[in-house]
């Protein structure tokens, strides 16, 4: 049986669309049930629709900081989708201990630094100012404490001479286009052995 997949965005989707390719692989353990944002305009929801997945949003700012009141709506239309696994994909809403406990162990986000170090924003310039040699991104479960969970792989990138925190953020993005999939389909396999890309 395959897992039913959620995918959630805030923006473009890149990721969300190398996920759903993937999905569409023969013999993937998990299946693509539903994109959904925080934003009804984000870009991604299009071409989710694009790829012929189900869409959905839920636009967190009627809910002021009622952040529970906002998840529980996520919750409940997550469920309705009956998502089994949530891939956070750019999803820039900062989610309560109520709403990562739920989902606890079945949800996974990808953040764009060698975990542990630089969580939070920020992350090339934060690389660049260490003077860092090398940069990357890590696939990781959602826990509590903000990307803090257990790494399930990371891939690594240069940093070069003369280079911008944009600059790196494309040779990741690069990455993580690749690192992503293949640990959603491990996940979804019941793998949790990290995996580490170059």
């Amino acid at each position: 049986m395959t897992k039913a997949c959620a995918i959630l965005l805030s923006g473009g989707g890149s990721n969300m669309v190398k996920l759903v390719e993937s999905m569409a692989e023969a013999g993937h353990p998990a299946r693509p049930v539903l994109v959904m944002s925080n934003d009804p305009d984000a870009g991604g929801l299009a071409k989710a629709r694009a790829l012929g997945v189900a869409t959905d949003a839920v636009n967190h700012r009627p809910f002021g900081k009622d952040r529970p009141a906002f998840e529980a709506e996520l919750t409940k239309r997550l469920e309705a989708a009956g998502a089994e696994l949530i891939c956070l994909a750019g999803f820039m809403r900062v989610l309560t201990e109520g709403f990562v406990r739920h989902w606890e162990g079945r949800m996974l986000n990808i953040h764009p630094s060698l975990l542990p170090k630089y969580r939070g924003l920020h992350t090339h310039a934060r690389a660049l100012e260490a003077g860092d040699d090398e940069a990357g991104c890590t696939v990781h479960e959602v826990t509590p404490a903000l990307d803090e969970g257990p790494i399930l792989g990371q891939a690594r990138v240069p940093i070069l001479s003369g280079d911008t925190p944009d600059a790196i953020a494309a040779r990741v993005l690069a990455q993580e286009h690749r690192l992503y999939p293949a640990c959603l389909r491990r996940f979804a396999a019941g793998e949790r052995e990290p995996i580490w890309l170059s």
